[in-house]
């Protein structure tokens, strides 16, 4: 009996997906989002820079007038009321941070009824911007609102915050105020959960306690839900729309306009459907998020590297 010839066939290599199948994976399952985030977010970005060179009512033929927008907007008054107040508002709505911070402190514990707590200051979250925007309006009301009502048992008079335009805006930031902190608390809740409890009883060894305890421990281990609380809160500063829509319309007389409502307006109210130059507000309102935020997201990284 003669034994079996050996072929001489080399062995069928592997197919070039079973070769790459681990590194293509990922990208696949990223694939949808990242088409998403081309069409509805990068792609409309160049879109309106290109339109910001038009003028156009958004039905007839575009006009090319090159920088003239942005010519005319630096001659523009309402521009620059929009443009301080935005300034007020990023400023201000920090403030967010550092509240939601030592509101999840404080919730942080475990006492009894700490989760009747916890839904009161989460109450905030969910209610939507436009209700947020009635309650505060109302809360205003010079005649029968809470505010005045307790201005009045200290025997002063009654303040029109939403028709004084010294007070508006701070008005409307106020109203904001009351959700950002809440989604900030949040942010610090889920990061306090992640802190190493070895390393707090190893500073109360060292007799760590209070402020120092915070500030050389604690939030050290808290850099990423401050990160993401800064750059949230930073842009829901800058994108502010729908509280001041529900709260004043941009009244009185256009003193609480942000960049994002004066955006509007010029775009699609009766100022005549100016798309291009509503894009030249949103380009310019696009330039300060990105400065702003690169900035940030420079500082952290020296910070992180020691550079």
């Amino acid at each position: 009996m003669t034994a079996p010839a050996l072929s001489d066939t080399p062995p069928t290599s592997k197919s070039w997906w079973k070769k790459n199948q681990q590194r293509l994976a990922p990208w696949l399952f990223l694939a949808p989002g990242i088409f998403m985030f081309a069409v509805y977010v990068i792609i409309p970005i160049f879109q309106s820079i290109s339109l910001s060179f038009y003028a156009w009512d958004g039905l007839g033929t575009k006009e090319w007038v090159g920088a003239a927008n942005y010519v005319e907007l630096m001659d523009d008054d309402a521009f620059y009321t929009s443009l301080k107040n935005n300034v007020l508002w990023l400023v201000l709505y920090m403030l967010a941070i550092p509240a939601g911070l030592f509101v999840a402190l404080f919730l942080n514990q475990t006492v009894r009824g700490i989760r009747i707590y916890k839904s009161l200051f989460f109450f905030p979250f969910v209610i939507s911007q436009v209700v947020v925007g009635l309650v505060f309006a109302w809360f205003y009301d010079p005649t029968n609102g809470l505010m005045n009502i307790i201005l009045g048992w200290f025997g002063a008079g009654p303040i029109a915050v939403l028709a004084d335009e010294d007070y508006v805006t701070y008005g409307i930031i106020a109203a904001g105020l009351w959700p950002q902190t809440a989604y900030c608390m949040i942010l610090y809740l889920t990061g306090l959960n992640a802190v190493d409890p070895e390393q707090i009883e190893a500073a109360r060894l060292d007799n760590a306690k209070g402020a120092k305890l915070l500030w050389y421990v604690i939030l050290p281990q808290l850099r990423p839900a401050t990160f993401i609380a800064v750059v949230v809160t930073v842009i829901g500063a800058l994108r502010s729309f729908d509280l001041i829509s529900i709260m004043t319309d941009g009244g009185p007389w256009g003193s609480s306009r942000v960049l994002a409502f004066y955006m509007y307006e010029q775009a699609f109210s009766e100022y005549g459907f100016r798309m291009g130059y509503g894009a030249a507000i949103a380009v310019v309102l696009f330039l300060i998020m990105m400065i702003y935020i690169t900035g940030f997201l420079w500082k952290m990284y020296r910070d992180e590297t020691g550079r």
